[in-house]
This record gives C-alpha cells, sequence and structure tokens, in this order.
C-alpha cells in the first residue's frame, strides 16, 4: 500500500532531442536525432516540435506566431513540414507558448517562440510522425506530450461542523481566527497534546507578524488543484486580472488566455477555476490557504502572509494543472509556469514532483537521480523554470527573477525528487511539531530547507477513529464539499513547501514596505541563511517510533527511524519567518524611480508610492525638464507620462517629505519598459 500526500507527476520519456549543434541547420536526409521510445503516459496524437531560429521570420510572416490555445491553425506554412503533416487525416498546429506582446522580448530571448504542438489523428503513431519530422532542416527537435498523473494525496480529515464551533473564541491575543490555536504549524505554544508537541517548533511567524503581515503587490502562482475564490477565508486573498471580465469569452487584455480573471485553468483550457469535482482533494485551497488565508477576519484559519485584517496580505494566483481524477499534461505545466511569470507573480509554488531516484523500488518507481537525468528527459520543463526564475520580478521592482518552491517528496528516501532538486530551485522537506523529521519525507541531497508539513502515524494517540492523529496534521481551508466546515487537516512535503512560499511571499512584502530592491538569488541566500538547525532539538539516544498507515492500519504496523541517519541532512533547516525578515531588513539596495520608455503620442502610467517609503501617505509633484519631448503630471495618486517627440528628458518626482528622485524620459516612435522593439 502507498500513501502519498505530494501530487507526483509519472515517469516518462519527454525529451525532445536536438537534432542539431548551435544554430546549424542539416541538410536535408541528414541522419534524424535521436527520438525516445512512447511510453505509457505519453499521449497518442500529439507532438511537441521546436523549429530552428532559421524559420522564425517565416513563422512570423505566416501569421503562426500568432496561433495558441484557443486560435490552433489547419495548415503549416514550413513547407516540408506541411508536406510531412499533409500527409495525415488532418491536423492542427498552435504555438506552445501564445504571444503576450508584453513579454514577447523575453519568450524569444529564451527561444521559447520556436515551440509548437502538433496534433493529429492518435491513430498515427506519434513515434512515426516524430522519426518523419526529425530529419528535416526545419525542426531543431521532437518529442512527445505527456499525461501528468496525480498520485494519492493521503486522506483528508475534514475539520467537522462541531469542532468548528468549538473554536469559536479560542483565539490568540493578536489574530481573532478561531482556528489559530490548532495551528501548530504557525504558532506552536506547546499546548496542544501532552507529548510531541514543542513550543516553538514552527515557522517563527508570530514575531514575523510585528514587521510584516503581507503586500498585496506580490503574487504567488499556486500550480495545483483549483483555489476555491468563493472560500471566505480567501476570496479576499485572490489575484484579480482587473484587465479580464470574469467569465468572458474573450482575451480582453491580450495574454493569449481569455477570462483569466483569478488565473486560468490549463487543464479545460479556460479561465474558469474549478474546485468542484467531485474526485477534488481541495488540495489546491489547503495550500492557499497556509500561504494567504485572509487573518485577523473572525473567521477560520490564520496564515502565513495574510495581511492582518486592515492591511491586505500576499495574492494567490491560481494556476489549475489538476481537476478532480484528471491531470493535466506537460504542455499545461509549462504554459502555467510562463503564464505565472508574465502576469506578475514572483513565487511558483509547486507541491509536486517526481518519485525521488533514491525511493524505496519495492514501494515507488524511482525517477530521476541526477541532474543531467531530469535536464535530459525535461528539456521544455527545465526552460520554462529557467524563464520563471529568471523573467519573473522586474529590474525596477521590490525582486527581479521568480523563486520556484517545490515539495521534496513523501516515499522517506535519502534524496529530493525533481524539479525541486535541482539546484536552481527550493526543495522542502517536512517536519513534525517537535522538529524532528515526519516518518514519510524526503531528505537528503537535493534537500535545502523543512518547514512543518504534520506527521499523522507519530501523533497516531490524538484522535479517534477518522480523525486519529490529526493534531498533528496541518489545518488550512477546504472546499466545502470536501469538508462542510470548510476546513481541514493534510500532510505531506505538499504541505510544507506553502508555508515556505508564504515566509518568502512574508519577507518580499517586508521588502517591499522598506522600499528595498533584492535579486531573486540574494531571497533566496538569505532565507537559508536565516533557517533554524533542527538537530538541535532531536533526541538521538533513542529512535522516533510511529504507526505506519494509522489511518488505514490502526496500530498494527509499528516502526521506528533513527534520527541521526537524518543529521545534517535537512537542508539549511526550518525556515524561520523571523530571522528571514531581520536579514531582510540588513540587506538589499534601496528602490528609486525607474527610468521611463514610452511610444510618441502614448501613455504611461506609475504610482510613485511604491518607490517612497512610507509613500501611501505621501503627497508628490512632478516636473519634466523638456516639455516638448513628454509631458508628465500627477493624476490622483499615480504619475502619468506622454510622449511627446522622440528624444529625451530629465525629470524629477518629489514628495511632500521632501525626498525626490530624478530619472530620464525616453521617446521614441515605439518603446517597451525593457526598451526598443
Amino acid at each position: 500500500m502507498m500513501r502519498l500526500k505530494t501530487y507526483l507527476f509519472a515517469a516518462a520519456l519527454v525529451i525532445i532531442s536536438s537534432c542539431t549543434a548551435g544554430n546549424a541547420v542539416p541538410e536535408q536526409g541528414a541522419k534524424p536525432c535521436r527520438i525516445p521510445e512512447f511510453g505509457e503516459n505519453d499521449i497518442e496524437g500529439e507532438l511537441l516540435v521546436r523549429f530552428d531560429e532559421s524559420v522564425a521570420d517565416l513563422l512570423e510572416k505566416t501569421g503562426m506566431t500568432r496561433s495558441g490555445p484557443s486560435s490552433a491553425l489547419s495548415v503549416c506554412a514550413l513547407p516540408d513540414v506541411g508536406e510531412v503533416l499533409g500527409m495525415l487525416d488532418g491536423y492542427t498546429i498552435e504555438r506552445v507558448f501564445p504571444v503576450d506582446a508584453r513579454t514577447e522580448a523575453s519568450a524569444v530571448k529564451d527561444g521559447l517562440h520556436l515551440w509548437y504542438l502538433v496534433r493529429f489523428d492518435s491513430s498515427v503513431p506519434a513515434r512515426e510522425v516524430a522519426e518523419r519530422l526529425s530529419v528535416l532542416g526545419e525542426v531543431r527537435g521532437v518529442g512527445y506530450n505527456r499525461q501528468l498523473k496525480k498520485a494519492d494525496e493521503g486522506k483528508v480529515i475534514p475539520l467537522t461542523p462541531a469542532m468548528l464551533q468549538a473554536a469559536t473564541g479560542a483565539t490568540r491575543p493578536y489574530f481573532n481566527d478561531g482556528l489559530l490555536p490548532y495551528q501548530w504549524h504557525l504558532v506552536n505554544e506547546g499546548d496542544l497534546g501532552e507529548t510531541k508537541f514543542t513550543a516553538g517548533a514552527d515557522v517563527q511567524v508570530r514575531k514575523a507578524w510585528e514587521l510584516s503581515t503581507g503586500d498585496p503587490s506580490v503574487i504567488v502562482a499556486v500550480l495545483d488543484e483549483g483555489v476555491d475564490f468563493t472560500h471566505p477565508d480567501l476570496k479576499a486573498a485572490m489575484w484579480v486580472n482587473e484587465d479580464e471580465i470574469w467569465r468572458s469569452h474573450q482575451d480582453n487584455d491580450g495574454n493569449g488566455y481569455a477570462g483569466d480573471y483569478y488565473g486560468y485553468n490549463f487543464v479545460a483550457g479556460n479561465g474558469i477555476i474549478s474546485t468542484d469535482n467531485l474526485s477534488d482533494s481541495g488540495h489546491g485551497s489547503h495550500v492557499a490557504g497556509v500561504i494567504a488565508a485572509v487573518n485577523n477576519n473572525g473567521e477560520g484559519i490564520s496564515s502565513v502572509a495574510g495581511g492582518d485584517g486592515e492591511k491586505p496580505g500576499v495574492r494567490i494566483m491560481s494556476c489549475q494543472i489538476f481537476s478532480g481524477n484528471s491531470a493535466g499534461t506537460l504542455l499545461d505545466e509549462v504554459r502555467a509556469i510562463k503564464y505565472a511569470a508574465d502576469n506578475g507573480a514572483v513565487i511558483l509554488q509547486c507541491s509536486w514532483g517526481y518519485v525521488s531516484g533514491s525511493a524505496n523500488a519495492f514501494e515507488w518507481t524511482p525517477q530521476y537521480a541526477t541532474d543531467e537525468q531530469w535536464l535530459s528527459m525535461n528539456m521544455l520543463e527545465s526552460l520554462a523554470l529557467d524563464y520563471f526564475i529568471h523573467n519573473a520580478g522586474s529590474p525596477d521592482g521590490v525582486i527581479e527573477g521568480g523563486v520556484a518552491i517545490f515539495a521534496g517528496g513523501n516515499e522517506a528516501a535519502p534524496s529530493a525528487g525533481y524539479p525541486g532538486a535541482y539546484g536552481d530551485f527550493i526543495s522542502v522537506a517536512a517536519t513534525a511539531a517537535d522538529y524532528t523529521p515526519s516518518v514519510y519525507t524526503n531528505y537528503g541531497p537535493g534537500t535545502t530547507i523543512c518547514a512543518p508539513g504534520g506527521d499523522q502515524d507519530y501523533y497516531y494517540e490524538y484522535g479517534e477513529g477518522s480523525e486519529t492523529g490529526a493534531l498533528g496534521c496541518v489545518l488550512s481551508t477546504l472546499p466545502y464539499h470536501v469538508s462542510p466546515s470548510g476546513y481541514g487537516y493534510m500532510e505531506g512535503t505538499s504541505m510544507a513547501c506553502p508555508h515556505v512560499s508564504g515566509v518568502v511571499a512574508l519577507g518580499i512584502s517586508y521588502a517591499a514596505q522598506l522600499r528595498k530592491h533584492f535579486r531573486a538569488e540574494e531571497i533566496i541566500d538569505l532565507l537559508y541563511s536565516s533557517a533554524t538547525p533542527v538537530e538541535q532539538f532531536w533526541n538521538t539516544d533513542e529512535p522516533k517510533g510511529y504507526y505506519k498507515y494509522v489511518l488505514d492500519l490502526g496500530t498494527n504496523h509499528y516502526k521506528t527511524m533513527d534520527l541521526n541517519s537524518y543529521r545534517g541532512k535537512m537542508g539549511h533547516g526550518q525556515v524561520n519567518a523571523y530571522a528571514f525578515l531581520q536579514a531582510i531588513g540588513g540587506a538589499g539596495v534601496p528602490m528609486t524611480f525607474p527610468n521611463v520608455y514610452v511610444a510618441a503620442g502614448s501613455s504611461k502610467s506609475y504610482l510613485p508610492s511604491a518607490y517612497f517609503v512610507g509613500g501611501e501617505s505621501l503627497s508628490y509633484s512632478v516636473e519634466g525638464f523638456d516639455p516638448s519631448v513628454a509631458e508628465l503630471r500627477m493624476e490622483g495618486s499615480r504619475l502619468v507620462v506622454t510622449g511627446v517627440a522622440e528624444g529625451q528628458t530629465g525629470a524629477r518626482i518629489s514628495a511632500g517629505n521632501g525626498t525626490s528622485f530624478e530619472f530620464v524620459v525616453t521617446v521614441r516612435s515605439q518603446a517597451q519598459d525593457n526598451g526598443w522593439l
């Protein structure tokens, strides 16, 4: 029997083999690149094709670049490719990453504009079509799309309405959320049980809240099941795309995705985030609640970065890649990752991954064991993640680059699972309410940090029947069809992961409050250096005992774990929100008002308060040194810059407290934030 609380993608050969080196184009009839064997999770009738850079202009001129999820084409304009595909009984072709004019320059720079999806009759073997395409000079690489598998995430333990009623009035002195006293993972006072609850074995967020409780400018993209945006503890925490219309079938903001109001449902291919499938576990809503459920609203739970009741907290962008028993595909995953970066998210919350390469082969199917294996088998996935960590955020904002955070896996394996184990990402192991490693957690190489994830099998004596061990798990929000109370318990590195995402979001919020700028890698370094070593709290004189699968088997399968074997293998330590925010306060560089690029005859607006400490309470005035080049004016709280004629002019924006910034306005016939078209 296997019980898994982190979503695991199935193993599949999805190599997009490179046919040539560099930008060289192979001669027609040259030896084809290696095509992988078709795996059990690969999808017939679909191929991912990477075209050569030499045909980029032709793709643009023929309109192929304007294709996307809702605008597939029935003809390929590339002659040789069209000839091969024309032998099929109908096909469609679309760009993998639809054009977003705001970020197209970055997509082109990273080569993402050359990736296309071809769909055709599934009765024709995908490998056969791949082999025909692989010899063409216009094709740089070809491989399969694959179905992602949602593994058994373990039992959800609903909080019954009676338990919710009993919690009414049981508040902590700082927030009035009735269930906070049961959230040991946020504030652990050691009072939930006679044993196994150690005061302070939490994410140290209590003192961190004195510095920051979150900021709505910080967006966390949750790649998971859909997030319940109607939940009373979540609806005010949702990111909203103000340029879209709820339930619209039109792409009103031109980002390539129609109706993406709270995010996008990549499984269904529309903007309607869903959580009401009878097979939904509530996983996405549970994760979101840990990060940003609204604090101090007298409702349910508290969260790491959910504001203070007056000031709002961070925002949740729902990027749905699972739905019920269905899961999306590799295509959906990579689109979701790029979408998150392009639409303002700076944190990628990923409670999913592949089975650790060192997992017990009797219980699991081990997957990638090295960076080389993961990279070679998941080229498009790695490229999309690279795009996020390099292109999220802004060089003029609080954070430049994005932070990708993954669950480390639940196979009790001595190495973390990929993609999290790759060095560019954060990989989270799970701990119990006494700092000990959770009995299921992966650890060792690839693990970079740990956080509370719950440990039901260890806390077996707390609760009876279906509630056995519940107090030792993580309490958060759930859709009402999953839990009648709207709340419940889950466990896993899936639950440890959002604690780290929440703390990172809290740190970036504090940086925004201080008007400081950081690179993403600096944020990660500070997160690691501020973590609390957990080994100091362990009693290694005797093993940690637990009942494996206690909810299923009761107390019939007693096991022990030697804590000494985990020493030095739980990453840099347990995430420490207060120490992290203190480190943020002593680092970074002061933000300055950015130089402005604007097209002649058009206008751009900015919010000056984002660049001045305490800027929300200040008044502003602006001066342009050459009005023949650009006009600058304040409209309410916003600065509006209008290009008049090509050229450059200096400008100054001044705040009511006497501080000011000088900047340069550059006007050309066409302009973007980062330069010229």
